[in-house]
């Protein structure tokens, strides 16, 4: 274990999560969140910009079936893509809120198979489907400042009702005048029941949450009628690598893993089309393993993988055309680079090729004020270190990206801890 000598303070802290996991008790955990929040303001005081590390630290050592599982792991990947580039100040507030509210939340359990915060957020109006107990939102709400609101929906009235518990307490930590944060008990299927109205959204973030909707049009129906234009859907879920037969849909232990109701995934493009979406941009891509005997056999030669995609709504315009664009680095925490996808990371001052559906989304997007965008063979400016770059093949296969990956870690379902939904079986 990274933790140092028996007495160091990550081993005092490392205790003190063993305690809280283990008892739950009101005063154990009490004790916990002021253990983190004193290491972690002493360290920010001495050395700020080694909190990311530190708490990386922490998150990952806890991270075992005994103790924080599937949560932790995403506590671990969500931290270092919100704090990537803020001051330390900021940091510490984050870290400290996420991490004196999160207990109660693990014991209510945390779902989700990927990171669903992307880029370019000021005062943007974001929807999450599924918010559970608001883990997301409260770090989206920091991150869309106070002018930007955050809407959460979940159809489980007791995880509503945990998220609620945190409104003016963030609203204070963050220093807001009002909360910018709605939680609301409901079904994302069935938005407009809920009083939320068309084209009322900039942004639209799911995390694991659809698979477990039977009527899949339904929902990416709503969430296309409740986007500006110009706006996306950014979500993780599970999908197969094949139309699932009768026999795993039915599967009760298979659907509450988040198996059961995967889509095959080039369903989802098919779905984007006849809805009006641009196709469907990957984003990551994860292979999911399944190590238990009897649901091996289940499962047969289907396979599964969580992926995250975003689905843009653009507005009707003519038709697009492959453009040559520079990134002008304004987009907070990705200043030098962004990671827009799988197929194109676009760095600061450089030429980069696109195709028609990537520069259709660019131009009538929240990204366009952050690109000069300009036809094939037009003379773009010059700048110190920019280079034109050869157009590729876009990869669409959530199979094919996890498979190429060297970097790529199996996510584990039933029998491995850390699963979708956090469950272990024997």
């Amino acid at each position: 274990m990274p933790f140092g000598p028996s007495d160091s303070p990550l081993s005092r802290l490392r205790r003190s999560l063993v305690e809280v996991m283990a008892t739950g008790t009101p005063d154990s955990q009490a004790r916990f969140g002021q253990s983190v929040k004193g290491l972690l303001t002493e360290k920010v005081n001495t050395c700020g910009t080694d909190v990311i590390a530190l708490t990386k630290q922490v998150l990952k050592g806890s991270r075992s079936s005994e103790l924080l599982g599937q949560a932790a792991r995403n506590m671990v990947l969500q931290e270092d893509a919100i704090l990537h580039s803020e001051d330390s100040l900021r940091k510490m507030a984050i870290i400290t809120t996420h991490l004196q509210y999160q207990q109660e939340a693990i014991q209510k359990k945390y779902y989700g198979c990927g990171l669903v915060i992307p880029e370019c957020l000021e005062n943007c109006w974001i929807l999450d489907l599924g918010s559970g107990s608001g883990r997301d939102c409260y770090a989206l709400s920091q991150l869309v400042g106070e002018t930007g609101h955050v809407t959460g929906i979940d159809m489980t009235e007791s995880q509503v009702e945990v998220a609620k518990k945190y409104i003016e307490y963030h609203m204070e930590k963050y220093g807001f005048q009002t909360p910018n944060v709605t939680f609301l008990h409901g079904y994302i299927e069935k938005l407009e029941e809920i009083g939320i109205k068309d084209e009322s959204y900039d942004i639209v973030i799911s995390n694991c949450v659809i698979n477990l909707v039977p009527d899949k049009q339904a929902v990416l129906q709503e969430v296309y009628r409740v986007l500006k234009h110009g706006g996306e859907l950014y979500f993780s879920d599970v999908y197969a690598s094949l139309e699932l037969p009768e026999e795993i849909r039915t599967h009760k232990i298979l659907w509450g893993e988040c198996l059961g109701g995967a889509l095959y995934w080039k369903d989802l493009a098919v779905l984007a089309q006849k809805i009006g979406f641009c196709p469907p941009r990957l984003v990551t891509a994860n292979l999911i393993t399944v190590q238990n005997k009897e649901l091996e056999r289940v499962i047969g030669d289907c396979r599964f993988v969580s992926a995250t995609f975003r689905l843009f709504k653009l507005p009707k315009t003519g038709p697009a055309e492959r453009c040559q664009v520079i990134y002008n680095g304004g987009i907070t925490g990705h200043e030098k680079e962004l990671i827009f996808d799988a197929n194109f990371t676009f760095k600061e001052g450089e030429i980069i090729e696109v195709d028609k559906e990537t520069a259709a989304i660019l131009k009538n997007s929240r990204f366009a004020k952050d690109f000069l965008i300009r036809p094939i063979g037009e003379t773009l400016p010059t700048c110190s270190g920019c280079s034109a770059l050869e157009s590729k093949g876009i990869i669409t296969d959530p199979f094919m990206l996890a498979g190429q990956s060297d970097s790529m870690k199996s996510r584990c379902s039933p029998d491995v801890a850390g699963g979708c939904c956090g469950i272990t079986y024997s």
